[in-house]
């Protein structure tokens, strides 16, 4: 079932860290969060790629470079290397470096993972919107840390017409303490200071996932991340499957709602699903997303009367989001479900 037909989660009989040669896995939200790394996460990965699967980490977070991140995922207990990590801001400073001629200057918003990213493609860091030459502005994730008066520099240049790139425009990063800002929240100053829109290289944009083919030469990629508006989409924009795990930003009501675009082939708790296979999802419904509803381990899903409901004797609470997945995405159809599931998610208790 391609992404673009998917009105249920996939299944599939082998452990998908089988069925796949390649995890493209996001890391906030993911592997780790806070730096600190999620529950089962690193004894996931490690088994996982004892067995023979490849892992390479595909992250919007433009701040470290892939020196520095796979240092971190070594000490959290995943060896790695540099080369299996593929960045935003790796992504952004090809599309730079192929619109501008070798050694121009370009004015960075943001942290050492882009300004090392910058300069391995020819390019010029500099910090002031007052270089003479000025070629670009390239904006990315800097920390908690960035200056407002960073924010000022990137607006002045934009108003005066230097091309404006991003590195990717997430909203949101996850942390130890919660949900925090991301680069997306910085890029929207700048627009609201410029009325400018700025070219975007990370997920979901075609541009990342260019980088990422290229970097790893995957044949059976399995994207798995946490967000529905990057991972998801992403995969969807790149026709591979994907694996949603809900350690990260999304929720079991966002994904009930999700659009086409955003339904991922599989969901799952954590990074334990890469070990296992996938359950089906069976049953049909009738015209208009109703009738005898969709079935998931000891669960039935249907949509009736306005509402999701969730019937049954129960059982493993996520094979019960994966039924109510099917009838809520079912009765959509190519737009987002709007029918309430307050009652159902109830029942579940994830």
């Amino acid at each position: 079932m391609t992404s673009q037909s998917r009105t249920r989660p996939g299944g599939s009989e082998r452990s998908l860290h089988r069925a796949y040669d390649t995890a493209l896995l996001d890391l906030d939200g993911v592997v780790y969060a806070g730096g600190e790394a999620i529950a089962h996460a690193v004894d996931s990965l490690v088994a996982a790629r004892a067995d023979g699967m490849h892992l390479a980490y595909v992250t919007n977070n433009a701040l470290r470079t892939p020196d520095a991140v796979a240092a971190h995922l070594t000490e959290l207990g995943v060896p790695s290397e540099a080369g299996e990590v593929i960045t935003s801001a790796q992504a952004v400073s090809r599309m730079i470096a192929e619109q501008v001629p070798a050694g121009s200057k370009v004015l960075l918003i943001g942290g050492e993972g882009l300004r090392v990213a910058l300069r391995e493609r020819g390019l010029v860091p500099v910090e002031s919107a007052d270089e003479e030459g000025l070629a670009a502005v390239v904006q990315g994730y800097g920390g908690p840390e960035l200056a407002w008066a960073r924010l000022a520099e990137a607006s002045y240049a934009v108003n005066r017409g230097v091309p404006w790139f991003a590195s990717n425009t997430d909203l949101t990063i996850p942390s130890a303490r919660g949900i925090a800002p991301g680069n997306g929240a910085a890029v929207e100053v700048v627009r609201i200071a410029t009325g400018a829109e700025p070219r975007v290289a990370g997920k979901p944009q075609p541009p990342m996932h260019r980088e990422t083919v290229l970097r790893t030469g995957a044949e059976r990629p399995l994207v798995v991340g946490d967000r529905l508006d990057t991972d998801i989409e992403g995969a969807f924009n790149g026709e591979v499957d994907s694996l949603l795990v809900l350690t990260g930003v999304t929720d079991a009501e966002q994904l009930l709602r999700a659009e086409p675009r955003h339904r991922p082939t599989y969901v799952d708790r954590d990074l334990r699903g890469l070990l296992t296979g996938q359950p089906e999802v069976e049953g049909e419904a009738e015209a208009g997303g109703a009738g005898a509803g969709f079935r998931c381990g000891g669960w039935t899903a249907v949509a009736a009367d306005g509402a999701l409901e969730l019937r049954g004797e129960g059982g493993d609470p996520l094979d019960g989001l994966r039924a109510l997945c099917a009838a809520a995405w079912t009765q959509a159809g190519d737009g987002s479900c709007g029918l309430a599931a307050g009652g159902a998610l109830g029942r579940l208790a994830l």
